[in-house]
């Protein structure tokens, strides 16, 4: 593959659940939202990607902005944004996975599962992408966006007491926030590490993907779960990369048919990247002393920092139906 090619490839994977460091705006004192290509998101029933569409020479590295009207009629079930709907593109996320509701037939393969697959990234975002019946809450910060989980409101004193005095070594973060987890996966043989560039390589330049999705309440409390349980560190099994457990007892996951998310997409930027998604629909709460651990000792993501997030897909035009 000439270095143009893999070039022009990494610029359309600047995001993944999460993925452009260089474009993203940062959140508190975050660098950037999502997760930059860099050369060379365990089990459920979700799956990724097929081959995805690689920009034609002399095309940008993002996919320019649409003007399509809006599709009008009984299934406009939401109004189009300023600028009209990206048109031409397969099924978008971030979604309300609680809704079925999804107009855009473009069909790709699922994935295999996970465990037959290579972790190659994990990162999270502040406030949930998604809008699940556990985190359905709107951010309070509207430059953040998202969603929040439920029950957040009723944590005490003690846990939302930030142990790092506000200077925690994973930035954007703090007692109290919502963020959400992607563990990315890629058919390409590939190990673990930074950014969505670590998701393919030179032998591998459409990678199926897969991204497997879990919300977290940041708590101060040693007895929540720990992240350093869902982190790789190294752990191969059956050849495989991958991240040591996924989180359970938070519900069955939602499977459908996505793409990659982040805050450079929109309703009228969309993402060409095919993405099979597994949302678990309920928040968890995670020790966020744990997390600070995760940024403080390095990890082999260089992941100091969360993400910001890909407002919302409600355009029914924009979504697959979830069976």
């Amino acid at each position: 593959m000439s270095q143009r090619h893999r070039a022009l490839l990494l610029g359309t994977l600047t995001v993944l659940s999460s993925a452009v460091l260089a474009l993203a705006p940062a959140r508190a004192s975050a660098p950037a939202h999502d997760p930059a290509p860099a050369a060379g998101t365990h089990t459920g029933t979700a799956h990724a990607s097929a081959p995805a569409p690689v920009p034609a020479q002399g095309q940008g590295h993002t996919p320019a902005p649409q003007t399509a009207s809006a599709q009008s009629g009984a299934h406009a079930l939401a109004p189009p944004p300023e600028g009209g709907l990206c048109t031409g593109f397969g099924p978008q996320t971030p979604r309300d996975i609680a809704s079925p509701v999804g107009l855009n037939r473009q069909v790709f393969p699922l994935a295999p599962p996970a465990d037959q697959m290579n972790l190659c990234n994990i990162h999270t975002h502040t406030n949930a992408e998604h809008k699940g019946p556990g985190f359905s809450i709107v951010s309070r910060d509207p430059d953040a966006g998202g969603y929040q989980c439920d029950r957040g409101d009723l944590l005490t004193q003690e846990e939302l007491r930030d142990p790092a005095f506000g200077h925690g070594p994973f930035h954007g973060v703090k007692p109290g926030d919502t963020i959400e987890v992607h563990w990315v996966y890629s058919s390409c043989d590939v190990t673990p590490g930074k950014g969505l560039g670590a998701c393919l390589s030179d032998a591998c330049a459409n990678p199926t993907l897969r991204v497997e999705s879990q919300v977290f309440l940041l708590v101060n409390d040693p007895f929540a779960l720990d992240f350093a349980n869902y982190d790789h560190k190294g752990h191969v099994a059956a050849g495989h990369p991958q991240p040591m457990s996924l989180p359970a007892n938070t519900g069955a996951p939602v499977v459908f048919r996505g793409s990659t998310t982040g805050p450079s997409y929109t309703q009228a930027i969309c993402s060409p990247l095919q993405v099979t998604w597994s949302v678990r629909p309920n928040c968890a709460r995670l020790d966020i002393s744990s997390l600070y651990r995760w940024g403080m000792d390095g990890n082999v993501f260089q992941e100091d920092h969360s993400h910001g997030v890909r407002p919302l897909v409600t355009a029914p035009e924009l979504l697959a139906p979830i069976p």
